[in-house]
């Protein structure tokens, strides 16, 4: 197989929320994913019934230097083991994708109102589907430590930095 690309389009972008590409203190944050003015606004009838969105963005900011095809320890703590790119959860990842679940606090027109939602503002959004409860993980979820320990803060309010 040789290398392939595919081609995906833009449906919107994130209005507001964060700044600064910070890797903690995402809560607390509101934020409007506002799809493109091409889009009929029925694209987004239902949604508000939902609780959850599941939204697939692009890290825009990064460059192509920025994929890191080798082990290294989570944001270069020596503390935590070395682990392959597909173990980490940022930029450096070659398709430069990032998921999140934001909250729908509502729907106006074509913004989606959401809270919790780890992109910046500006970032384009890829797609978004709401969360079916039944296509979450089966069975118990598992991981090592250092995931809790990287993330203690990952969720903690915004307001409460440092």
């Amino acid at each position: 197989m040789s290398d392939q690309f595919i081609e995906v389009p833009v449906v919107g972008w994130v209005i507001g929320g964060h700044t600064g590409c910070l890797d903690d203190f995402k809560s607390g944050v509101e934020s409007i994913i506002r799809l493109k003015p091409d889009f009929p606004e029925e694209t987004l009838n239902g949604v508000q019934e939902f609780s959850h969105l599941q939204v697939v963005w692009h890290f825009s900011e990064r460059s192509p230097g920025d994929v890191a095809l080798h082990a290294r320890s989570p944001r270069d703590n020596p503390a935590w083991p070395e682990t392959g790119t597909f173990a980490h959860h940022n930029h450096r990842r070659p398709a430069g994708l990032g998921v999140s679940f934001p909250q729908v606090l509502r729907v106006d027109g074509l913004d989606v109102h959401v809270t919790d939602l780890d992109a910046d503002a500006g970032t384009p959004i890829v797609d978004l589907v709401v969360v079916f409860r039944e296509f979450l993980p089966r069975g118990e979820v598992t991981q090592p430590a250092w995931p809790g320990e990287m993330l203690a803060n990952y969720w903690a309010d915004s307001r409460e930095r440092p």
